[in-house]
């Protein structure tokens, strides 16, 4: 079975790509919830999703997509939940492995790998170790991340350098602490997308989405499309990007 559907682009060809994209994949459990099912189906049919559009992603030439997963603050959900959530993950990086070992695309997971079970971390590992010198999209896949204690972590990492003598304090600049995120040495996020319609971004990437175009759409992420993907795309072609210029 093919690990996804591919799907023809409807997108002209004088429109500009992305070169990151950034997905708050939210609106799972309240797609759920409408349909009087457990959460836990919401969480496997906006798996289902990010199968497809990350492939898209790749298909059309998208060259990093990061997508927020878990984030910090998600272990405070139900322990119910969570379990679930924990068994779509370790289904997906096994279905990962076979599925992906043809495929260009480069799997990075950023975020604090540390509470994951030891199987779970290792699959991640595995992962990343079969895909990294592959030579297409990179997806970062953001689970147990939080942009605040990335920051947090760019500091400590600078002022660790600086108490051993490696940098002086004059050194540090905005460069200096981009090199310390997980995304270090890619570029910031050119549109971040957020289905279901809430204006919030909930601890996303606050250094690295400081000129970021941002498209909100009212729709829940199990019903995203790769036509919405388009006219977000769309969308951020009609945005005049100045980065604090006239």
């Amino acid at each position: 079975m093919a690990f996804f559907k591919k799907k023809k682009q409807s997108l002209s060809e004088d429109i500009v790509l992305p070169e990151h994209i950034g997905i708050i994949m939210d609106g799972n459990g309240r797609w759920a919830k409408k349909r009087r099912l457990p959460r836990s189906a919401g969480h496997n049919a906006g798996g289902k999703v990010f199968r497809t559009i990350s492939r898209y992603c790749s298909d059309i030439g998208i060259k990093y997509l990061t997508v927020y997963a878990f984030s910090t603050e998600n272990w405070k959900r139900p322990k119910e939940e969570i379990d679930a959530l924990m068994k779509l993950f370790k289904d997906y990086l096994e279905e990962a492995l076979r599925d992906f070992k043809d495929d260009s695309i480069i799997v990075r997971f950023i975020g604090d790998k540390t509470p994951f079970s030891d199987d779970l971390k290792a699959l991640m590992i595995e992962n990343e170790e079969g895909s990294k010198d592959r030579d297409g999209m990179v997806l970062n896949i953001a689970m147990n991340y939080g942009s605040r204690d990335e920051i947090v972590r760019a500091v400590k990492a600078v002022s660790a350098d600086v108490k051993d003598g490696k940098i002086n304090v004059d050194d540090i600049d905005e460069q200096l602490i981009s090199d310390r995120l997980y995304t270090a040495g890619q570029p910031d996020p050119d549109l971040i997308i957020r289905p279901s319609g809430e204006y919030r971004i909930s601890n996303f990437m606050l250094w690295q989405a400081a000129y970021t175009e941002f498209v909100i759409m009212n729709k829940l992420w199990p019903d995203f499309t790769t036509d919405d993907l388009d006219e977000a795309i769309k969308t951020f072609n009609n945005r005049n990007r100045r980065f604090g210029g006239v």
